[in-house]
């Protein structure tokens, strides 16, 4: 008999019979059915409160909004997925002047370091989604949009579409099916990166970036 066989032999010596899982309940975690309008303003609420910035947007608009908020930063540079859409979309529009110069993360990290550490001004990624309740997105980094995109670059832009936006952390899980497979590094972000010394005093844009920038296509 092995060591671990030992051990729960002598749990289940102690407990009288076999161990058995008590049962769950969830239903502390049950919230309203909250309707898109009303989680997008819970949403916003939530992470405005921790210095992120929300923009409403359609399919139709979001670039136009995306270089003016890049625009009245000054970004000289965004770095942008290869294969996802949102990558494409910018690059069919790069001869656009009011966008920054595209950076497109084609190369393995060994390559991008120096100049993802020193020269890149921000960086756009998609989503898989958000929780209203908390004001976090959900990020699963796949090696086109790895996860040093979101946390390196001063300024992180995150596309959230209002339709998978979910009221807790456990609707999240349940629709997407979190328990069939995640992926080995799986993001909540909420806010741009923050701090507190040994006297509880905040600061942002500490150890990532300065700022979070979200936004969300109705």
């Amino acid at each position: 008999m092995s060591s671990r066989e030992t051990i729960l032999q002598r749990l289940r010596n102690r407990s009288g019979g076999e161990l058995t899982a008590p049962e769950c309940d969830f239903s502390v975690l049950e919230r309203p059915d909250w309707s898109t309008s009303e989680r997008i303003a819970l949403f916003e609420k939530a992470i405005e409160s921790v210095h992120g910035e929300v923009h409403h947007c359609s399919n139709d608009n979001w670039l136009d909004r995306l270089a003016e908020v890049l625009s009245t930063r000054g970004v000289r540079n965004l770095l942008i997925p290869r294969e996802h859409e949102i990558g494409l979309k910018l690059r069919s529009v790069a001869e656009r002047e009011d966008l920054p110069n595209l950076l497109i993360y084609d190369e393995p990290i060994e390559s991008w370091q120096p100049a993802l550490f020193n020269d890149v001004d921000a960086g756009i990624t998609s989503t898989r989604g958000g929780i209203a309740e908390t004001g976090s997105l959900i990020l699963w980094p796949t090696a086109d949009e790895p996860r040093l995109m979101s946390l390196v670059p001063p300024v992180h832009v995150a596309v959230l579409y209002a339709s998978e936006l979910y009221t807790t952390f456990r609707d999240a899980m349940t629709a997407q099916n979190w328990a069939a497979g995640m992926p080995t590094n799986a993001l909540l972000i909420s806010g741009p990166s923050k701090t507190a010394d040994i006297e509880q005093t905040l600061a942002y844009g500490v150890h990532g970036p300065k700022e979070l920038i979200v936004l969300i296509i109705e």
